[in-house]
């Protein structure tokens, strides 16, 4: 009777526990649930019946609209210029200096070090003034490349910190081996540090696709032509000053979502392995 008592009391307990979180998870997903019903329908249809009536008619004519007319299609475009570039040379660059942090000792290695991670604390909003005038004097502002250097300078720092503290957990003796064989320190790096920090390099891309694709603040500062904006300062722009096609505005924010998605998907075996690693033996 005891152990019954025990297991009915387990089960009592998963119960309740699976209820709260399908609850969390349903109210979670309202909002996309309600962004997808006001993609598929008119727009008289929702000023006469609020955002969540019953549609009258289902269409996918607000996503063409939004993809031709709205020029959703040239923002992601512009998305991918800028997001591609920024994010392979932050990769690269944050994992050369990851490298050199974590496997050399010198002076300053703790000084440098705590720079890049002092950087991460810094709220960009702060430094929106500073920014825009060193653009216009360097000649980069509205253009892709200025876009691309200012996140490639801004991400360096999380990446630095999440890089150097994974390949701290690569073993010295491998590049001391490599060394008495003649190796240079740019093939260590390359073929051996490079290729066993794939997990951390998959989760540290994964999430700094995500936070370029998606800005907004540095596309507003730096960018003034349309053609050139990406699809976040893109889709606000589609935004009226009397009134606004919300279901044309919300289809269009759907299209600017699924890159994002489609990367997780394909990256999320590395992207749990390389945050999990070392959190077990």
């Amino acid at each position: 009777m005891g152990e019954l008592a025990i297991f009915s009391k387990k089960q009592i307990g998963n119960a309740i526990l699976f209820v709260l979180l399908l609850s969390f998870v349903i109210v979670w997903l309202l909002p996309v649930g309600g962004a997808i019903l006001t993609a598929l329908r008119s727009m008289d249809d929702l000023i006469a019946n609020g955002f969540w009536s019953k549609p009258e008619v289902l269409t996918f004519d607000n996503f063409r609209e939004s993809w031709s007319t709205g020029m959703v299609g040239r923002y992601l475009f512009n998305s991918f210029i800028v997001t591609i570039p920024a994010l392979i040379g932050t990769l690269f660059l944050s994992a050369l200096s990851g490298f050199v942090l974590a496997h050399y000792r010198f002076k300053g290695n703790i000084f440098i070090y705590l720079t890049f991670v002092g950087g991460m604390l810094i709220p960009y909003q702060i430094l929106m003034i500073p920014v825009f005038q060193l653009s216009n004097f360097l000649n980069i502002y509205n253009t892709y490349w200025g876009l691309v250097m200012i996140h490639m300078v801004f991400q360096m720092g999380f990446c630095t910190f999440f890089l150097r503290n994974f390949m701290r957990t690569i073993p010295v003796e491998l590049a001391e081996a490599a060394r008495i064989d003649g190796c240079s320190e740019f093939r260590i790096f390359w073929q051996i540090y490079l290729p066993l920090s794939k997990p951390a390099l998959a989760a540290v891309g994964t999430l700094e696709f995500t936070w370029i694709f998606n800005d907004y603040l540095w596309a507003l500062v730096l960018i003034r032509n349309d053609s050139l904006k990406p699809v976040t300062a893109g889709l606000a722009s589609l935004r009226g000053q009397f009134i606004s096609s919300w279901t044309i505005l919300v289809a269009g924010s759907l299209l600017a979502s699924i890159p994002t998605l489609l990367v997780f998907i394909f990256l999320q075996r590395y992207f749990i392995e390389g945050l999990t690693m070392g959190s077990g033996k």
